[in-house]
């Protein structure tokens, strides 16, 4: 079940747009969607419908790295899945993805 949360975070917070209105900022850890800027760490909340951002979970070639914690979600890369008060509401998808993610366990962050 914790594996799930930490894939929709990962999702939420990815980096690499395939569309041309999606952009990520590495230095500052957000992407830009449509004109409104979301965080690649912090509070996600995985929805089927009505999200912010599009996430494909990978094993390679990811745009990010992201790691699912239980508190202190303050840095680039760490997600805390939530049902009420995100930041961010990501989908998770096979294609046509926002940007890509990989679950980790350390080293989490954008890709340079």
């Amino acid at each position: 079940m914790k594996w799930i949360f930490t894939i929709i975070l990962c999702l939420t917070v990815g980096m690499y747009a395939t569309a041309s209105d999606v952009e990520i900022d590495k230095e500052n850890c957000t992407i830009t969607k449509d004109g409104k800027t979301y965080k690649l760490y912090g509070k996600v909340k995985i929805v089927d419908s009505f999200e912010d951002i599009k996430v494909k979970i990978v094993d390679s070639f990811e745009d990010v790295d992201i790691k699912i914690v239980d508190a202190f979600e303050d840095s680039c890369g760490k997600v805390k899945i939530v049902e009420h008060f995100e930041d961010v509401k990501v989908k998770i998808v096979d294609s046509f993805e926002d940007v890509k993610i990989k679950i980790v366990d350390s080293f989490e962050g954008v890709k340079k």
